[in-house]
Formats: C-alpha cells, structure tokens, sequence
C-alpha cells in the first residue's frame, strides 16, 4: 500500500538532497564541535548533512546545529525505531535515514511530516520501498552491496527510484556515483575526519568540504 506521505514528501526530500553533491555523514562526539563543524562545512559549500544517532552527543549536537546555523539544512541518519523518528522530528531534524526500513519506523514515518530515506540493499528491498511511495532511496552498504554495477543493475528495470549510496563513498570514487543517472547524491564520512574534529581543524574541513561541493552530478 502507497504512502501519501511518502508521495506528498518526495519533491521536497529531493530538494533537500540536491543541495550538495555530497551529503556529510556526521559521528559527534563532542557536542561542542556541532556549530563549528556546520559553518566550516558551510563555507566550504555544503548546505545539507545527516547526523548520525551513533553516539550520546548526537540529539544535543542537532539541536545546537539547528539553533545556531540556521542556514544549514540538518537531517538524522542511523534512525532505527520508531520512536527515534518521532523524536528527531520532534527536535527539528528536516529528514530522517536509516540504513534500512521496518513495519514500525514506516508507520512512523507515514505519520510524520518530516520526510524519510530509507535505505535499500537488494532490488527486492528496493520494490517494497517503491510500492510504498518512497522513489528516494538510501543504497546501503554502497561498496559491499555491489557499488556502481549494482546500481546500474537496478536501473535498468526499476526506473522510477533514485539512490543517495551511502558506505565505502570516497573523494576517488564518489565522481562515477554522481554519474548515474539513478544517483541523486552521495552520503560520507571523508568531509569530517575525526581527528580533524578533535584538533579543532576547522579549515581543513572546510577545504574538504569545497572539494566535494565542486563535485559534478
């Protein structure tokens, strides 16, 4: 059964995602590189980033990141219940990812304005989504579920989805992603090392961060 919500959310999923070629995949550890980490990614040129509910830091770090930089879009990734979606959307998040879907967090997500990647691995996976409304997909693991030639492989006879490959995406590969015409965007980790993060290096980041908005889809 089709979601409406998933249909009504598309278009603005799909806007969301087109702002950077590149879409950060944050792991906070400290929340007080949240603000400092969203402008230097802003500078560099990337308006959109999914923060990962990997760690305590994550919720408070969204938070600070939608209160003080307004201008950068901020989604939530590694959502796996029902509840973390509510409470997500409830915080602010514009989006919502997960690395895969279950009855509950599509419930969830039916039921909730904030729009939802969901992530698909297998072409099977990838026609469940379809059949309920979601044309946007996460494809993960990217690089151990098959990469370019999987994704080539479920183009040619599902048309209608288009894919954010998220796992193993690096700055050599992430150009013939952004090739397909299945691939909306990529998702990464490469924009924010960790050390970087730890040592305060914020230009680094920056730098990192124009590279990969310069980056052709």
């Amino acid at each position: 059964m089709t979601s409406t919500t998933a249909l009504d959310n598309t278009n603005a999923l799909a806007d969301l995602l087109a702002i950077s070629p590149v879409v950060p995949v944050l792991t906070i550890e400290d929340v007080s590189h949240a603000i400092p980490l969203a402008r230097a990614l802003l500078e560099g040129g990337i308006g959109v980033v999914e923060v990962t509910l990997r760690t305590e830091a994550a919720m408070a770090a969204m938070a600070a990141m939608i209160a003080e930089v307004p201008d950068m879009v901020v989604g939530a990734g590694t959502v796996l219940t029902a509840a973390q979606y509510r409470a997500v959307a409830d915080l602010g998040a514009r989006f919502v990812v997960s690395p895969g879907s279950s009855p509950s967090v599509l419930e969830a997500a039916a039921a909730s304005r904030t729009p939802f990647l969901p992530g698909a691995a297998t072409p099977t996976e990838v026609l469940h989504l379809l059949e309920a409304g979601y044309r946007l997909q996460k494809f993960f693991p990217a690089e151990p579920a098959g990469g370019i030639p999987m994704l080539k492989s479920i183009g040619a006879p599902i048309t209608d989805v288009r894919f954010c490959p998220t796992g193993g995406i690096t700055p050599a590969n992430a150009p013939a992603y952004l090739a397909l015409a299945n691939v909306i965007c990529v998702g990464g980790s490469w924009l924010t090392p960790s050390d970087a993060m730890r040592r305060g290096d914020w230009p680094h980041i920056t730098k990192l961060a124009a590279d990969a908005s310069a980056l052709k889809r």
